[in-house]
């Protein structure tokens, strides 16, 4: 070999060795870059806090062996689902159809307590000074208007016979006519013709000219209810008369008998002891169902029927009557025909005020 030739071969070979010493230091530093990485990791089973300081987590529990696999967890029914909280279910029971007030809801824990503390400072009260609280026989029930709270609560005799146990609570509407006092029902009526003139369903007088009814209709047909004044439901709006959903004074109307003891007293702070029911919205502009009462039981009534159990608050007892009286039909008899002619359906028609 030459000497040209041999420089040449010997500046290849450094060339050479160079190249191979740079490979290894840049594998070298990947090496040590990816060593790097794996240090700062959190160790398994943990997981960073917002400032980078690891927390223990725990891992997902293995499904059983053979278990079938599902495409998502199914979360476990809570307490209330599976009725052991008397007040959440008395709560759910409440709202279910409350579409435009929320009802105010007491504990039933506190419901007989609270009937006699406020049997027992009514006695106290001038307007009504020698009630008589017993029962009689045929008599299950009385009826306590809380004028001022817009809420007839109905109560039934206690261990000492006397009517202080809360059964159920009605919303209502009252007016500031409507009398304080203690009375007694006289008579009753499927229709009644009231002032305006205009006409309420499943009527109760409870003394003079003042009766329980439904919200008034225009004409003396199911499907000419004055809708503006059934969205007033729960506040003071009436003549004088105490007006209620069809399914509230209806069960007046069926269930208690004439002589019924009623009680009507003032006390806005304090609806009563089952609390207040909350109220069922109608839609002006809904011609197809804005003539009806969402809440009565003719199957021609356009509501979806969830509506004709109303916004009640019921005692258990009360629940039960209503299950059974649904099963059994015995209130189906009273149910006033529809008549669908619906002379009005106009909100704007004057005098007809009930």
């Amino acid at each position: 070999m030459n000497r040209p030739n041999r420089k040449k071969y010997r500046s290849a070979k450094a060339q050479k060795a160079l190249f191979t010493a740079l490979a290894c230091v840049a594998v070298l530093a990947v090496v040590a870059g990816v060593a790097i990485m794996l240090l700062q990791m959190p160790a398994a089973g943990k997981a960073e806090k917002p400032g980078g300081e690891p927390t223990a987590t725990q891992a997902p529990a293995p499904a059983p062996v053979g278990a079938p696999e599902t495409e998502e967890a199914t979360p476990a029914p809570t307490p209330e689902a599976e009725g052991d909280d008397p007040l959440a279910l008395a709560a759910a029971a409440a709202a279910r159809n409350a579409t435009k007030d929320a009802p105010q809801l007491a504990d039933p824990a506190t419901w007989n307590e609270a009937g006699k503390a406020l049997m027992e400072s009514l006695r106290q009260q001038p307007d009504f000074a020698g009630m008589d609280l017993t029962a009689t026989e045929g008599q299950p029930y009385l009826a306590a208007v809380n004028r001022a709270a817009s809420v007839v609560t109905i109560y039934t005799p206690d261990e000492n016979n006397e009517y202080t146990v809360p059964y159920m609570a009605m919303v209502c509407s009252g007016g500031t006519d409507t009398p304080i006092g203690y009375f007694a029902t006289p008579v009753n009526y499927q229709w009644r013709l009231l002032a305006g003139p205009c006409y309420g369903q499943y009527a109760t007088r409870i003394w003079s000219s003042y009766l329980f009814h439904s919200v008034p209709y225009y004409t003396q047909h199911k499907d000419d209810l004055e809708y503006d004044q059934y969205n007033q439901l729960g506040t003071l709006a009436s003549l004088g008369c105490i007006r209620l959903a069809v399914v509230d004074v209806k069960w007046i109307y069926d269930n208690c008998p004439l002589e019924m003891p009623v009680i009507i007293y003032d006390d806005a702070e304090n609806p009563g002891p089952m609390g207040k029911p909350g109220t069922i919205a109608v839609d002006p502009t809904d011609e197809a169902k804005r003539g009806w009462d969402p809440t009565d039981p003719d199957t021609a009534n356009p509501w979806d029927p969830v509506y004709r159990s109303g916004t009640a608050i019921r005692s258990d007892a009360a629940q039960a009557e209503w299950d059974a009286a649904q099963a059994d039909g015995r209130w189906d008899g009273s149910i006033n025909p529809a008549d669908l002619q619906g002379y009005s359906t106009d909100s704007s028609k004057v005098g007809t005020r009930g």
